[in-house]
């Protein structure tokens, strides 16, 4: 079978990228929740939970409304998933000796490894889609309070090129109709290249320890659905291994996330401060909503992870990469 065979690394990126495509497709509104609820100031919230905020979102914003942003996610899943794993798959190899199991300590440096790759796509990947995101919670604060002073969110946006645009909240409908590609513009245009990354110290610290806690628990949760040492688990095993690790680390890695998302969103409701770094933002945070604000959106962050993590490792159990260059004609990139 192929999942008990050496993956050629084309396969894994494969794999990787399908997988993050259905992954996506499935759970994105939740994600958008997550990033929403994130979002919200103590003494400020529109949402009262997830539910509450899908709700609005459709009656607001319509079915499309909880996809916002879901066209950047689903253009650089692929690479980002596809490195994540395959980065994984690529340190467990050269960790490894003779073929011989690795110690859960080398299991987390490969994790850590894969979490380093990877931020190469999530951070510019993220920034643009919170921008996406975050659009319809902006909207619907009618009134901002800056200086003592009511301002609409238009008068607001309109003083920012990038912000009026990523939230669709500018004077005219070329800013309603605004796209990733044209908020990555005015962002390199304005920022340079370091705009596409801002939160990419926080982005670290979020991936890095949820690889290194996500891929050694996979492996062993996977191993006791193995029926001998040298047999895989089945199927639904390998699902529910992914699903179980991916929300465990999802949760671990909340309070990280949240710091990111606040240090990323380019915009502010109203009474929303800024931050300058992490550091910052952690202390503005525990001091003025405690320490239950990093938990914020956990429940939703777990059940985006968890079936995309699942997801992944069925793609990678049934072998839909080789599959696939199998029916190619460049399929001599498996050898």
């Amino acid at each position: 079978m192929a999942h008990q065979q050496q993956i050629s690394l084309p396969a894994k990126l494969i794999n990787g990228g399908i997988a993050g495509i259905v992954g996506v497709t499935c759970v994105f509104p939740i994600d958008l929740v997550k990033t929403r609820l994130q979002n919200q100031r103590q003494g400020h919230q529109i949402y009262k939970n997830m539910l509450d905020c899908l709700v609005k979102t459709v009656r607001s914003e319509g079915y499309f409304g909880m996809y916002r942003g879901a066209a950047v996610n689903l253009t650089l899943v692929t690479p980002e998933k596809a490195i994540k794993l395959a980065a994984n798959d690529f340190f467990r190899q050269h960790l490894s000796k003779n073929g011989k199991g690795l110690t859960v300590f080398k299991e987390m440096l490969a994790g850590c490894g894969a979490g380093i790759c990877q931020v190469v796509i999530t951070t510019p990947m993220e920034m643009l889609k919170i921008q996406l995101q975050d659009a319809g919670r902006l909207g619907k604060q009618v009134h901002v309070l800056i200086d003592g002073t009511m301002m609409s969110p238009t008068k607001l946006a309109a003083t920012n090129t990038v912000l009026s645009r990523s939230y669709n909240v500018g004077p005219s409908p070329a800013a309603r109709a605004v796209s990733a590609t044209q908020i990555a513009r005015d962002l390199l245009h304005t920022q340079g290249i370091q705009g596409l990354y801002k939160g990419l110290g926080a982005t670290l610290m979020r991936d890095v320890p949820f690889s290194m806690v996500y891929f050694p628990l996979f492996a062993h949760l996977n191993r006791l659905g193995q029926p001998s040492r040298d047999e895989s688990a089945p199927f639904y095993w390998a699902f529910l291994s992914g699903c179980l690790a991916g929300s465990t680390a999802a949760v671990a890695v909340n309070p990280c996330d949240v710091v990111k998302t606040r240090l990323q969103s380019l915009s502010k409701g109203a009474n929303e401060e800024s931050y300058n770094g992490v550091v910052d933002c952690v202390s503005k945070i525990m001091r003025k909503e405690g320490p239950f604000a990093f938990l914020k959106g956990a429940g939703c962050r777990a059940l985006v992870i968890a079936p995309l993590f699942g997801i992944a490792q069925v793609m990678y159990f049934i072998g839909i990469g080789e599959f696939i260059l199998d029916q190619s004609p460049f399929n001599y990139l498996s050898a």
